[in-house]
């Protein structure tokens, strides 16, 4: 798609105009998904039994049974293969929020005040208030399994059949596990869910950035450098591209594979029963330098081996031939150690680094169940230093590219348990202020009708990002970004949607959907009255009707008898003088 130029000095509402015109260049066809699906009843924690020899590592640990959510959200998510998530009574599930990632020591967000890991209610509050129901939250592997050891260590580091390393000590991952909860439980109480984000980038603080403890660096006898300029450009060091292939091939004594996978089992174990966790995002942008070298289709075996286990390997997207997986490859794999551990979660898994980009994703079909592929949108077009877009327009047609293409892509990755392909989900872009370019890449979600998590609620000094990237400031106060990303939206349907659209000039949302008459939920808009809305709304309903007060933050709509689609319209300020709060055609009730 060709980019729109954005003119010096230009208003910024024409700005905004121009940059939602870029989204209209590109055609979507919106796949259709039938009934929903309800999940059985979980039960309450209890005591987690001790690890035994070669078994999941789990902890010690009981955890009281969270209050039940605020949130008009209930249950755990569904993904049974198609377009769309689903709640437990069966509504459509469309989920807006951000990323909030601590990569530096504890490596985690926790409420602690005064310190610059703390998460406090007044974070949760304003995330509710903008209307995110959902953060993506930060897990590093340093901060759960740290270790005794140093880089290159041999008794990790070499080559052999991999064996347990000996570096987990259950009374740090136990800590480090129950800080989290307070995080997850502090956001549960004000109606907000989590995805637990295994996250990394550069691999490792060995190389400047964050994920992997120090002694599960291999970088086969080549020194670490950080390269010169911005962070990103460490990527193409030998030392670096070392580190990821003795993960990807497991191909050490020290199983870093397998390690890796028991303590994401852990992760899953713990929060297993915890009612305000969505699921796991277990790799954060799988990379390797084979990427640089050979282009995509290495690395995405080698990470379809990843998820799957040598036992049960897929199939190549571009081949449709079984993958080959490197011989050292733990059988069970990251995803079904992660579902043996947590029967009831979703797994959002990633395609490699480069996707976001809108390069294709060759990682194929997976047959497990409860799978989500999300995926990251970034703009190619960033300042070398501050890695700030330098060209929005370019940048709003780059995003657009990668949500066409992983939306066209989702039914090549159908399998048994998903014969319709995963649901999508948009779990990082931005990291930017710019409205225009924020609004051009949720309108593009919108078009294709998929939820997101923008990058990212604040800097915490963050040696991976961009400057530009928090939509809060170390202040408290709002950037321009949180505004543009309070939208008025669908929170769960009791139906199908088939259109969502939403105006950041005007602040008026429209959306429409085919009714499911076995879903018994109402359907519940979210309004960000607050900040899009300061003299109220003016809401309209055809084909259903209205059970919430007015100018709620949540606009509840209860379907009618029939089957015809209904239309929910929401426009800024009080309706008009002596009409009624829907027009006389609509069926309405206060």
């Amino acid at each position: 798609m060709v980019g729109v130029a954005f003119r010096t000095g230009e208003h910024p509402v024409r700005r905004r105009r121009r940059a939602r015109d870029a989204v209209g260049v590109i055609g979507v066809a919106i796949a259709v998904v039938a009934a929903g699906i309800v999940l059985p009843a979980v039960a309450s924690p209890g005591v987690v039994p001790q690890r035994a020899a070669g078994a999941v590592r789990t902890l010690s640990l009981r955890t009281t049974e969270p209050s039940a959510p605020s949130s008009l959200l209930s249950g755990p998510l569904a993904d049974p293969g198609g377009t769309f998530l689903h709640d437990r009574f069966g509504r459509v599930v469309l989920l807006h929020g951000v990323n909030a990632v601590y990569k530096f020591a504890p490596y985690e967000l926790y409420p602690d005040p005064g310190q610059p890991w703390n998460l406090s209610g007044r974070d949760a509050s304003q995330m509710a208030s903008l209307g995110f129901d959902v953060v993506r939250l930060g897990v590093l592997w340093a901060g759960i399994e740290p270790g005794a050891l140093g880089p290159n260590s041999p008794q990790v580091c070499t080559p052999g059949t991999p064996h347990d390393p000996g570096q987990f000590d259950p009374v740090v991952a136990a800590a480090y596990l129950t800080r989290l909860k307070q995080t997850v439980d502090l956001l549960g109480s004000y109606g907000i869910s989590t995805i637990l984000d295994m996250h990394q980038d550069l691999y490792s603080s060995v190389f400047g950035g964050e994920g992997a403890p120090a002694w599960a660096v291999c970088t086969s006898g080549f020194p670490v450098v950080r390269a010169p300029g911005r962070w990103s450009n460490t990527y193409r060091t030998a030392a670096l591209g070392a580190a990821f292939e003795n993960f990807w091939t497991n191909d050490v004594v020290g199983d870093l594979q397998g390690e890796y996978d028991r303590v994401m089992a852990s992760v899953a174990h713990f929060f297993r029963n915890d009612r305000h966790v969505l699921g796991y995002d277990p790799f954060n942008e799988p990379f390797s330098k084979s990427l640089l070298e050979v282009g995509h289709h290495a690395l995405d075996a080698q990470i379809e081996c990843f998820y799957t286990g040598a036992a049960r390997p897929g199939l190549a997207s571009n081949t449709g031939r079984r993958v080959a997986c490197p011989p050292a490859d733990p059988r069970k794999g990251l995803i079904g150690s992660v579902e043996g551990a947590d029967p009831y979660h979703l797994v959002f898994y990633e395609p490699d680094i480069y996707s976001r980009h809108g390069t294709p994703n060759y990682v194929g079909s997976i047959d497990f169940p409860r799978l989500v592929m999300n995926f990251h949108s970034y703009c190619p077009y960033r300042n070398p230093v501050t890695g700030d877009p330098t060209d929005p327009a370019a940048c709003a047609s780059s995003a657009l590219v990668t949500l066409t293409r992983r939306s066209a892509e989702r039914a090549l990755l159908g399998s048994r348990a998903q014969p319709r392909g995963p649901a999508l989900f948009l779990s990082e872009f931005g990291a930017t202020n710019d409205p225009g370019l924020l609004n051009a890449v949720t309108d593009g979600a919108n078009r294709v009708l998929i939820g997101w998590t923008a990058w990212a609620w604040k800097y915490y000094g963050d040696p991976t990002g961009s400057s530009d990237e928090a939509i809060v400031g170390p202040d408290g106060q709002l950037q321009p970004g949180a505004r543009a990303l309070a939208q008025t939206y669908p929170q769960a349907v009791a139906g199908r949607p088939t259109s969502v659209v939403f105006d950041d000039e005007t602040s008026a949302f429209a959306m429409t959907y085919v009714p499911d008459p076995r879903v018994q939920a109402p359907t519940v808009v979210f309004v960000p009255v607050a900040e899009r809305y300061p003299d109220g709304y003016c809401p309209g309903v055809q084909g259903a009707r209205i059970t919430s007060r007015p100018d709620a933050s949540h606009l509840v709509v209860a379907n009618g008898t029939g089957d015809q689609p209904v239309t929910i319209r929401v426009t800024a300020g009080e309706c008009r003088s002596g009409a009624r709060r829907t027009p006389s055609f609509l069926q309405h009730s206060s």
